[in-house]
């Protein structure tokens, strides 16, 4: 096992988790690389594929790759996470082994979904898969996919380990997530929207945001704001955003925010099933809240 730290791995800033698009059932690689020429200059850390936003649950391990090559194709030195979800310990250190040889950034690795394992269970989770890992990892607390909380503990246990350097906070545990950051071992990025601002402020480092899709240079603006300690300039940039947040969110993600991009024209309004668009109701509330952002 590699014995340093990666210390000069900065997760710090804005991470866009890609949204990954479709054309009559097929990833649609064309708008994908729009996409990623949209968003590649915008000031952004860097891109996060193949994440629950980018519906990697309904992406073979082959069309995964693909998205990632098209992706790191489109935006070479931009930093890219890649997701990698499971809950077959020998088949995801396999599958971890082979993304460490593509360059990455690092790896985005939740808890194993269904199984809800002890703590001492998460404990050999993520250990052996980091062990395998030839990047950095970036745990992903996610309890309300997974269904399993990561504990304080396991966690504090788990920043100890060489090449787990970050987490993405979906936990919804505001004590565990201030302690995290005191304790300063796990580069903390928030995972929840809604939690940016106040995450940020107590000492986050950055945030993997699906939001940030729209409207990104300003949500890259409010996070170097906050970071620069201007926390009224921040919030007056902060304040307007939320209830278009909260609308993106009050669906099943990413069908409200695929609908938005559609009315931009950068994607087509698809998913793939057990997914389904965004109602027509909440589309047009979107597009309303959308425009009063300026």
């Amino acid at each position: 096992m590699q014995t340093t730290r990666h210390l000069n791995q900065d997760f710090s800033g804005l991470w866009i988790p890609l949204i990954t698009p479709f054309d009559h059932g097929n990833v649609d690689h064309a708008s994908l690389k729009h996409l990623v020429a949209h968003y590649r200059s915008s000031g952004i850390a860097g891109l996060v594929v193949c994440g629950s936003t980018g519906e990697a649950a309904a992406l073979s391990d082959e069309e995964q790759l693909a998205v990632l090559e098209t992706v790191m194709k489109e935006a070479p030195g931009l930093p890219v996470v890649m997701g990698l979800s499971g809950y077959h310990l020998g088949k995801t250190a396999a599958r971890i082994k082979v993304l460490g040889t593509l360059g990455l950034a690092a790896i985005l690795l939740p808890a194993p979904s269904y199984i809800r394992p002890a703590q001492a269970g998460l404990i050999e989770w993520f250990t052996q898969l980091a062990d395998a890992s030839a990047v950095p990892v970036i745990l992903y607390d996610i309890p309300y996919r997974t269904g399993v909380k990561i504990e304080q503990g396991t966690l504090l246990t788990l920043a100890g380990h060489p090449r787990i350097c970050a987490i993405k906070d979906c936990g919804g545990d505001a004590a565990k997530t201030k302690a995290l950051i005191a304790d300063g071992r796990l580069q903390v990025l928030c995972g929840e929207d809604a939690q940016i601002f106040s995450t940020l402020v107590q000492g986050g480092r950055g945030a993997i945001a699906a939001a940030a899709h729209l409207h990104t240079r300003r949500f890259v603006q409010i996070l170097q704001l906050i970071q620069a300690g201007e926390l009224a300039q921040a919030n007056a940039l902060w304040a307007p955003m939320q209830p278009l947040i909260e609308g993106l969110f009050s669906e099943p993600n990413p069908g409200p925010l695929k609908a938005l991009l559609a009315r931009q024209g950068l994607i087509r309004d698809e998913l793939r099933s057990p997914m389904t668009r965004a109602s027509a109701a909440l589309a047009e509330r979107l597009h309303r809240l959308d425009e009063l952002i300026v």
